[in-house]
């Protein structure tokens, strides 16, 4: 592809570059060789930029002038990602139901549907248009889900849970688990709370391997439109995630937490049960957060406080012996 015809497709302007210059794929910056296209959005990236052997490099608006071709765009890290959609062909899917998948007759799946090896779709699903549903899959009684719903293998849907338009499961999630709810009875024993409520995905989310959604005992879980949930995450029972709301690895939500909305929660961040993040929330990793957090918020450590106080509070931890040093000789 000619760089011209990839500036065309991205929206981007060429500078400091021939127009006719091959393209033939994506790479990183410091991997990149002749035929590449790679991209600068991070500025402690600004040197590695200047030596690459990219042919072309997409960078911001402001970006000083390097020896590659420069494609400019508004948003480089953005431009770059539909520029990886251009030469990465993802495999194609044939409608049709494969003769080891197992489909109860009271199921509806829509027009063009792919159903692989050894999917199990029980009584009363319906599933929307354009499904893909990979080998191994399970839908539960009940479910509604709805067009162009993508399931890598072996990821469940449980009993009655419901899913929106444009939903991908990636390899081994699991959606509308029993949430972890006990209580002792006159014995002492544990007894199972039945966890009667779905768990329900708006449209445009994207759920990564091994996460979990649990079901509640009443009401629902509900995860808002174009949220996303990383690798092993753990979302309790009765908790709501709000709208582009995206929860990074590990992280884990105990019952009945809300997350509002546009909130990001590095990776292993934890949150106790009925507390409530405000909209705009970040929480950087590994930040335990034991009560409410007010919109727009930056906060860190254990237990969270505002970013630029805990960085502070590290600083002055770092110090602690020489504090302690000069103390014992007075």
């Amino acid at each position: 592809m000619k760089l011209a015809q990839l500036a065309d497709l991205l929206h981007a302007h060429i500078e400091n570059g021939s127009p006719d210059a091959e393209i033939t794929g994506v790479a990183g910056i410091e991997e990149a060789q002749p035929g590449h296209v790679t991209f600068v959005a991070n500025p402690k990236y600004a040197a590695a930029a200047r030596t690459t052997r990219a042919s072309a490099v997409i960078v911001g608006g402001n970006f000083p002038a390097i020896p590659a071709a420069m494609l400019r765009a508004k948003n480089p890290y953005y431009t770059f990602a539909r520029a990886i959609e251009v030469f990465y062909q993802a495999p194609k899917y044939a409608p049709g139901i494969h003769p080891t998948a197992v489909v109860h007759p009271s199921s509806k799946i829509g027009a063009r549907a792919h159903v692989g090896p050894y999917v199990v779709i029980d009584q009363d699903v319906e599933i929307g248009d354009n499904c893909v549903l990979l080998a191994h899959v399970v839908i539960y009684q009940g479910v509604c889900i709805g067009h162009d719903f993508f399931a890598h293998a072996h990821s469940v849907v449980r009993e009655y849970c419901r899913l929106g338009d444009h939903v991908i499961l990636q390899n081994g999630v699991v959606i509308g688990a029993d949430g972890f709810g006990f209580a002792k009875d006159d014995a002492g024993q544990w007894y199972k709370i039945v966890q009667s409520g779905p768990a329900v995905l708006e449209d445009n989310v994207e759920v990564q391997a091994n996460a979990c959604v649990d079901r509640a005992s009443v009401g629902e879980t509900r995860v808002g439109r174009g949220a996303r949930i990383d690798n092993l995450v753990q979302v309790g029972h009765g908790s709501s995630v709000g709208e582009n709301t995206m929860l990074c690895a590990q992280v884990g939500l105990a019952g009945s937490t809300e997350v509002g909305k546009n909130v990001i929660l590095a990776g292993q961040v934890g949150v106790a049960g009925h507390c409530k993040i405000g909209d705009g929330v970040i929480a950087t990793a590994q930040s335990g957060i034991p009560s409410d957090v007010a919109p727009g918020a930056f906060v860190s450590g254990y237990p969270a406080i505002d970013n630029k106080l805990w960085l502070r509070c590290v600083a002055a931890f770092q110090k602690l012996p020489d504090f302690a040093r000069a103390l014992r000789k007075r």
